[in-house]
């Protein structure tokens, strides 16, 4: 089980759709906010004049957004890495490098980094982001792609084990029955090694990434910061709060 940052008591009321040009704020699949470059701003269609005080705090605004949002697929991404990390260095052990049961593997988790992007709805530097309650990554990012990264990884290490008992087995007709304990209890002892580092690796990978989400976490706390000054500033976005912060 992975786990990313403890707690982020932030919601988006709205959808989020960045590209290159633009930033849109979607309600009910309605554009009602638009960013065009850094500070040109429509509300509901309409442009809004805007003064240079307000240019600068949407501009910072509009910065934080295209930083932040797009770091939440890295934070996913990163989670899955975790995972086929894990399932390498196991099959690895078992198998030696670049086998083609780590070939395998590698396909398979491909395909799933290629469906959470897609999740974000991601190509090129095109992100959407539906509205959503960042309190509990786990849930977040997890779900479906945690109990799958799971079960990719057990097949795989069920399927190589169930080899590795067949030979041992076969063999043991052949041989004494001592030569053939003797071969259990060194197989049981190198998965034992193989776990125990695997273990370590994991771990360590896996508090670095819960750093990286709790900073994620902090700098929407910050973007939340500079939406309220522009909400004070520009009283019409106000209307549209878009990161909402329990405090």
């Amino acid at each position: 089980t992975i786990s990313y940052a403890e707690q982020c008591p932030i919601n988006f009321n709205y959808g989020v759709i960045i590209d290159p040009k633009h930033i849109r704020i979607v309600e009910s699949s309605k554009t009602v906010v638009q960013i065009n470059g850094p500070q040109q701003l429509f509300i509901e269609g309409r442009e809004i004049k805007l003064s240079e005080e307000q240019k600068l705090l949407l501009s910072q605004f509009s910065d934080g957004i295209r930083t932040q949002l797009p770091e939440m697929v890295s934070i996913a991404i990163e989670g899955v890495d975790i995972g086929l990390k894990a399932a390498n260095e196991v099959i690895g052990g078992l198998t030696g490098e670049n086998s083609s049961s780590q070939q395998k593997l590698q396909v398979k988790f491909d395909e799933l980094k290629w469906r959470i992007r897609a999740r974000f709805n991601q190509s090129a530097n095109n992100y959407y982001i539906a509205p959503q309650d960042f309190n509990d990554f786990d849930d977040m990012f997890a779900g479906q792609f945690e109990q799958e990264i799971e079960e990719i990884i057990s097949e795989s290490i069920g399927t190589i084990l169930k080899a590795v008992g067949q030979s041992i087995l076969a063999e043991s007709s052949h041989d004494e029955a001592g030569n053939s304990e003797q071969r259990l209890d060194n197989f049981d002892s190198q998965l034992t090694s193989i776990g125990n580092d695997l273990k370590l690796e994991v771990t360590k990978r896996a508090k670095a990434l819960d750093d990286k989400a709790s900073k994620f976490c902090y700098q929407l706390n910050e973007l939340d910061k500079i939406e309220y000054l522009l909400h004070e500033a520009t009283p019409m976005m106000a209307d549209y709060n878009i990161i909402e912060t329990n405090r």
